[in-house]
């Protein structure tokens, strides 16, 4: 019998991007993560007389470089590749730059290749519109990202959905995995390899 197929995001799923670093290191700053409310936390954080530099600075960085992996991430995902067949769909393209995404690409790439060395890297899809591709579930940390027609979709806690209630994704079909994201692969792995 086929497995059944399960898209996976990266980013605020896997791991809490470098961008928070990017961020830090360009203020000087020590915001975390929970600081910020909006999933662009560079509309938040930074001045805007002062974007087009954060621009440059960040088109000269690897994001991945200094990211961090989220607690369990790596242990569960190994357990859900057993039963699943895993599909790493994530967005690639820099609002910040354009033209430059392709460094993203390669950066995510490289980390994922790195980090998840057991996933099949035919299997990783970079694209910004994810209801293209069709799955059995599907776990992505914004709402707006995960598709009707998904028979299983959750939603991954992170900083930015904490204030969608629970009402909304009942009425989407939307199952939360918790509301806090040290714990979101805990709640993955009870509700999918009970």
């Amino acid at each position: 019998m086929a497995k059944k197929k399960l898209l996976l995001d990266v980013d605020e799923v896997i791991c809490s991007s470098g961008f928070l670093s990017a961020v830090n290191d360009f203020l000087g700053t020590n915001y975390e993560i929970d600081d910020f409310s909006d999933y662009y936390i560079d509309k938040e954080a930074i001045p805007k007389k002062q974007i087009e530099k954060f621009k440059d600075f960040v088109n000269n960085r690897n994001l991945y470089e200094n990211t961090y992996i989220l607690p369990g991430a790596i242990e569960i995902i190994k357990k859900l590749n057993e039963v699943y067949d895993i599909y790493i769909c994530s967005a690639c393209v820099n609002d910040l730059n354009v033209e430059g995404s392709g460094k993203i690409f390669m950066d995510k790439y490289n980390f994922l290749i790195k980090n998840f060395s057991f996933l099949n890297p035919e299997h990783f899809i970079f694209t910004n519109i994810k209801n293209l591709f069709k799955a059995d579930i599907q776990i992505d940390d914004r709402l707006s990202n995960l598709d009707n027609e998904i028979e299983i979709k959750i939603l991954f806690p992170s900083y930015h959905n904490k204030n969608i209630s629970d009402d909304e994704l009942k009425q989407k079909g939307v199952i939360r995995a918790g509301y806090d994201w040290k714990n979101g692969w805990d709640e993955i792995e009870k509700i999918l390899l009970k």
